[in-house]
């Protein structure tokens, strides 16, 4: 076997941050495992990549609008130049350590996705069941070699089991993805409630889908795309809004007046019970916060980097609104509810995410050998989720 596979990488001396975009398919070494020079190995396991979806983390690092500081942190450390990225995916091991063999029960042939959060399990928040919170977690393919790339060594225990007689091989890499919008749906119960989702993209259509399994009674969705308006209908939304996300041309932070009103009308007697912001500007969290009832629930898992401002502050707590937080999964607790609700024969879950979000396989799956730059870059700009074949 070669000792060099083909990967996606980022290399921050051929490719300047602020002068480039994009990734370099290159040769690179191919991990292995060896216990007697490095006794951690036997934790660990080599997965061979089947598939790897792109990620909207992907494309921040892909536009050089993300993660910059935490790979050039961890390539110092490591004393490396490239980084593979990538951390959605679905493979099979081809080597095990023996810890990871004895202590968790996997065998060459099995077939993985993985936790892309690796915790490190002695911090306050792991030892107190948040590990999806780990204050020392790294990040596959940001703070370590990921998965666009035909090998990935990986420690055993951040690896999740996937039947794929239950869950098929395509469906099985978002699972990770999935499971975001999962933790977004059970921050509260939505059985029998009216829910709006700001801002469609592929964690936002996920939303939908399960907030509908979840007994969502009315589900609404705001989207400046056409494309991915339709994909909301398709997945279960009553009706999608093509509305400006920003109301304000010389204070583009405040709520769009247009957009409260159709919410407020479309979900009476006062607006949605639960909003749902999944884009990130300052405008689509004013929007949720200004849509949602009194009493109502606000879920922020849209990130924009910087202040904000937060329009009538006040009636927030006047109105007695909650807002949530979400970031990632809980490990492993969403990851079982992800697990059912995936392998659910009557919630047309899986269905619905081949043929709708990944397009039945059309112009969403590229083989590695046929990546170019530019095409890549066309077909990301063109569907909300891809998957790269290995």
């Amino acid at each position: 076997m070669s000792d060099t596979m083909k990967a996606l990488v980022y290399d921050k001396e051929r490719d300047p941050w602020d002068e480039t975009r994009g990734f370099r398919l290159m040769d690179v070494e191919r991990p292995s495992l060896d216990e007697a020079a490095d006794p951690l190995d036997g934790e660990h396991v080599i997965v061979k990549t089947i598939y790897a979806g792109f990620c909207g983390s992907d494309r921040g690092i892909w536009f050089r609008r993300a993660f910059k500081g935490m790979i050039f942190d961890s390539l110092r450390n490591e004393r490396k130049v490239r980084r593979v990225i990538g951390h959605e995916m679905i493979g099979e091991i081809v080597e095990v350590g023996s810890l990871a063999s004895r202590r968790y029960g996997y065998r060459p042939k099995d077939i993985v996705s993985t936790e892309s959060h690796i915790i490190c399990g002695r911090c306050f928040h792991c030892r107190t069941g948040e590990t999806h919170i780990c204050s020392d977690d790294i990040i596959i393919g940001i703070s370590r070699d990921g998965c666009f790339a035909e090998y990935i060594k990986l420690p055993a225990h951040p690896l999740w089991p996937t039947d794929t007689s239950k869950i098929r091989m395509k469906v099985g890499a978002v699972q990770e993805p999935f499971g975001n919008a999962v933790h977004v749906c059970t921050k509260v119960d939505l059985r029998g409630k009216s829910v709006a989702v700001f801002g469609c993209g592929t964690i936002g259509l996920f939303t939908i889908l399960i907030a509908r399994a979840m007994g969502a009674s009315r589900i609404l969705g705001v989207e400046p795309d056409p494309k991915h308006r339709e994909m909301a209908l398709a997945l279960g939304a009553d009706e999608v809004f093509p509305l400006r996300a920003g109301g304000d041309e010389k204070e583009p932070w405040r709520a769009d007046p247009e957009t409260v009103r159709a919410m407020k009308a479309a979900a009476p007697p006062e607006g949605p019970d639960v909003a749902f912001e999944m884009a990130g500007p300052e405008s689509s969290v004013n929007n949720a916060i200004q849509s949602v009832r009194r009493g109502g629930d606000v879920i922020l898992f849209g990130i924009k980097a910087g202040s904000f401002q937060i329009q009538d502050f006040d009636r927030i707590i006047l109105n007695g609104i909650t807002l949530h937080t979400v970031i990632g999964r809980r490990i492993f607790q969403t990851w079982y509810v992800t697990k059912g609700l995936l392998e659910s024969k009557t919630n047309g879950i899986q269905q619905k995410i081949h043929d709708v979000i990944l397009n039945g396989g059309e112009g969403t799956i590229v083989p590695i050998e046929t990546f170019e730059k530019d095409s890549f870059e066309k077909t990301i700009s063109s569907h909300p989720k891809v998957l790269l074949k290995f």
